[in-house]
């Protein structure tokens, strides 16, 4: 491909967002955060009043919004027609947009070309469940971050407890292993690690021991220095 591309493909709670967002912050490199896109699709349709049931209306939305994802090592921001929405589509209310606006092959396929329009110089981190499946199959570097359902749901657990927001472990428990059941056995780009992909099992490294991996990956393949 003529521009280099990382995939950080894995499960929910593996860290593949915050080992995105530092890996491209070192190399300088685009952000794609798959997943928000869908988020984005759902939240955009509100903005323009699209009605619930319009799929042609908001596979037309998947294409033509404007979205940029920052590449600061510390915070992630969304901007959404130069709006910062990064809260916003954290919300309870976007994912059950996300869920139904993902479940529309239209809009799927207007995101997949989306999805590989971010691939711009110098190059692009992109995060996913089938970036290295189905986005980027020739991508110069993938990754599949793992770790035990178990260390998933802590991670969850304490991120939401920082945020001020009550949560059950074993609720959250209970919820990332039927997200990992339906992910993997999906019919359409099931979550599995691409066959040249590199695992990494985070149960027991810290982000910085898998980004300082993920570091030394790229530059022995030459993506920096």
């Amino acid at each position: 491909m003529s521009v280099p591309i990382l995939t950080v493909d894995g499960p929910s709670g593996s860290g593949k967002g915050t080992l995105s967002r530092i890996v491209a912050h070192h190399a300088g490199w685009h952000l794609l955060d798959s997943g928000a896109l869908y988020r984005l699709v759902g939240l955009a349709g509100r903005k323009r009043g699209l009605g619930e049931d319009d799929i042609e209306g908001h596979a037309r939305l998947a294409v033509a919004m404007d979205v940029r994802f920052g590449v600061g090592q510390e915070a992630e921001l969304v901007l959404l027609d130069g709006q910062d929405v990064t809260d916003a589509i954290r919300t309870e209310e976007a994912g059950r947009d996300a869920s139904r606006v993902a479940a529309w092959p239209p809009v799927r396929a207007s995101l997949l070309e989306r999805q590989r329009a971010f691939a711009q110089p110098p190059g692009l981190v992109a995060d996913g469940r089938d970036m290295g499946t189905v986005v980027f199959p020739e991508a110069a570097l993938k990754v599949f971050l793992t770790a035990s359902a178990q260390v998933r749901a802590l991670r969850r657990y304490n991120q939401l407890k920082e945020k001020g927001s009550g949560a059950s472990l074993s609720a959250l428990s209970r919820e990332i292993a039927e997200r990992d059941a339906r992910d993997s056995t999906r019919a359409v780009a099931p979550l599995v690690p691409a066959r040249d992909a590199e695992v990494i099992d985070s149960t027991g490294l810290s982000i910085g021991e898998v980004a300082a991996c993920v570091i030394e990956l790229g530059r022995q393949r030459g993506l920096w220095t």
